[in-house]
């Protein structure tokens, strides 16, 4: 898939051509600061929620109930969960639920 497509596909809301796009940002290849340039374009009204406290706070607790909201309300919902202070991931993006 060309990168003209990949950011149609991903426009369009196409959960692998969302990954493949996110992965070539992340790595830097040839082609991200297009696809970049093309998202930011069409982001407008993006809502960008941080959530931070201390452990058994319930902070992944309140992210599902938010993300349910969400999606009741037919809008789409983005998680990205990180711990920074995590010894076991040193800080990455935490990837082991779909919410």
């Amino acid at each position: 898939m060309n990168t003209s497509e990949l950011i149609k596909q991903v426009l369009s809301g196409n959960p692998r051509a969302v990954a493949r796009a996110i992965s070539k940002v992340e790595n830097a290849e040839p082609e991200a600061p297009q696809i970049m340039k093309a998202l930011f374009e069409n982001s407008g009204n993006a809502a960008v929620i941080g959530i931070t406290g201390s452990p058994g706070a319930g902070k992944s607790s309140l992210v599902d109930k938010l993300a349910l909201l969400y999606k009741e309300n037919n809008e789409k919902v983005g998680i990205i969960a990180v711990d920074p202070s995590s010894p076991f991931s040193g800080g990455a993006i935490l990837g082991d639920r779909i919410r």
